[in-house]
């Protein structure tokens, strides 16, 4: 259809419907004006409810101080990031993470738009997850591997051949006798977490709870209710819950890609670092909790410090103890060592007898760069023990994107070829972040929607 034909504001309803974002426009005097698909159903509306009505009278719960939308309408100044807890008109409680923008033409304010990603579902998740860590925790067992801390690993489940590595775990077992807070980077799948792991194991802490929070994983304010628990009333259908920090009391608490906390958040989490004490979200008292503080990140903490990612007092706190773990390319004599030991793993798991891999496997993988580390490696493995014919793993059992094409090969096309190189970089990407489409789109720097898209497509 010729584009005359089109209603310049019919293509914008329709560009707005198709985000995958909850999108609320209002009027100078707060009536909705517009109300897509997504935010009815964050909502829990009927579009019909909330469009041409006033704000409040669709929220009942809300009011002039507490919605964001209004707030912006009164002020003329944007809010980022807000999150944001009400009860619908229905009695369901509402969780949103906010960007609400003054919209402005010929420099007059029209209204304001609100951009809603629905956490409710994801926090609801988070303080289940929280609920049964305290569960867990209340479990007792004489035995060093408990319900609260079971399948922890050691330093003697860490397998190495290099003389540098080998150095780290001595360094690591004597970091186990301190109580002082661990700093430990290095590559994305070079064994951060077993590495912390092992510590909290070998030391006096070992039969208490040990747990892990990424960083990166959740908003800011969902970050920091989780962390630091919440006190009733202190938002709506907000109720008395421990926080991670209370339920690891006595024993260590795992902070991974640790450069994604925002600072300000970072700054409290100093605060605990120095005295020790924290307090609930909307509460007035402060706790007293003993727990050692381990964190982990992929990046050089100095220059996640430069890119002002991490406080610099912050990092000279943890900076006491602090470890890099080489990427497996620099462990050379270490690949084939782990290649072995996931052979026998996946022969246990999936009922095989694979005898090892083909000298030409040996060397590919002595020479390839693995972007994606020790857990690429096992990835790798598990995706050739799945595919092979044959009771010794060769190059024909590599997954697509590992194999180089021969100087006889016909050369593709350029399309073919574009694609081909996306999903090899699509695919790497998601070995190196765990399958985290979300993390994935950060280190491809693409939207998460568009990764989403070119998975289903390619993938």
């Amino acid at each position: 259809m010729p584009s005359e034909f089109f209603n310049t504001s019919e293509v914008l309803e329709a560009i707005l419907e198709t985000i995958d974002e909850g999108i609320h426009v209002i009027d100078p005097k707060g009536q909705t004006i517009f109300y897509n698909r997504v935010a009815a159903n964050h909502d829990g509306m009927k579009r019909s409810e909330v469009l041409g009505k006033p704000l409040l009278e669709a929220f009942p719960s809300l009011n002039h101080k507490s919605s964001t939308l209004l707030r912006v309408i009164k002020s003329e100044k944007p809010i980022y990031n807000y999150s944001q807890s009400y009860v619908n008109a229905h009695g369901r409680i509402i969780e949103t993470l906010n960007t609400t923008l003054p919209i402005y033409v010929d420099g007059f304010m029209i209204g304001a738009i609100e951009i809603a990603k629905d956490y409710s579902s994801l926090k609801q998740l988070s303080e289940r997850l929280a609920d049964l860590e305290s569960s867990l925790k209340t479990i007792k067992s004489p035995e060093r591997k408990t319900p609260a801390n079971g399948g922890l690993y050691s330093f003697t489940e860490i397998l190495t051949n290099d003389t540098g590595f080998k150095g780290l775990i001595s360094q690591g077992k004597k970091a186990a006798r301190s109580s002082s807070s661990v700093l430990v980077y290095g590559e994305s799948g070079v064994g951060k977490e077993l590495f912390v792991q092992s510590i909290h194991q070998d030391s006096s802490r070992g039969k208490e709870p040990f747990i892990a929070q990424n960083c990166a994983a959740l908003p800011a304010s969902l970050l920091e209710s989780l962390l630091f628990g919440t006190a009733k009333g202190s938002y709506t259908g907000a109720v008395e819950r421990q926080g991670l920090f209370e339920l690891a009391n006595g024993g260590t608490l795992f902070l991974d890609e640790l450069q994604s906390m925002p600072i300000d958040l970072q700054a409290k989490l100093l605060r605990v670092l120095e005295d020790g004490f924290i307090r609930r979200i909307g509460g007035t008292k402060s706790v007293q909790v003993d727990v050692r503080i381990m964190a982990a990140m992929n990046i050089d903490p100095k220059k996640a410090v430069s890119e002002n990612r991490l406080r610099a007092d912050l990092f000279y706190r943890l900076n006491v103890l602090s470890y890099e773990l080489p990427p497996l390319r620099e462990r050379i004599n270490d690949i084939e060592l782990l290649s072995e030991h996931f052979i026998s793993i996946f022969n246990s798991k999936l009922g095989l007898s694979i005898k090892g891999m083909d000298e030409k496997t040996k060397v590919f993988f002595r020479k390839y760069h693995w972007p994606g580390n020790v857990r690429e490696l096992k990835h790798t493995i598990e995706f050739m023990m799945n595919h092979t014919e044959n009771d010794v793993l060769n190059l024909e059992d590599l997954p697509q994107f590992l194999k180089k094409p021969t100087p006889s090969e016909k050369i593709l096309p350029l399309r073919e070829a574009m694609i081909e190189m996306e999903t090899k970089l699509i695919t790497e990407a998601l070995l190196q972040t765990n399958g985290n489409v979300f993390q994935a789109s950060k280190l491809l720097q693409i939207p998460r929607q568009t990764l989403q898209y070119k998975i289903k497509k390619h993938i």
